[in-house]
């Protein structure tokens, strides 16, 4: 159950950060972070519309990855005997 548990917390922070980085590519809708970085860094993936919905997918797997994990982290220290 350690190597469980290890595996999952190096998971909870791979893909902590993966979601910060992935949240600030995304295109600004006016006035976000994004703009404070003039977008050049996100300019190659949103360049059409199928780029960003791509990007959007992705994050949205990436987040729910992210919440099954916490969940079964506080499975395994709640019913940790």
């Amino acid at each position: 159950m350690d190597i469980l548990n290890a595996i999952l917390w190096v998971l909870l922070a791979v893909t902590g950060l993966m979601l910060i980085a992935l949240v600030l590519v995304h295109r600004g809708r006016g006035g976000g972070i994004t703009d404070m970085f003039g977008g050049g860094l996100s300019s190659g993936v949103q360049s059409s519309a199928l780029g960003e919905r791509n990007l959007t997918r992705i994050t949205w797997g990436l987040a729910i990855t992210w919440f099954v994990v916490i969940v079964l982290l506080g499975l395994i220290t709640r019913f940790n005997v």
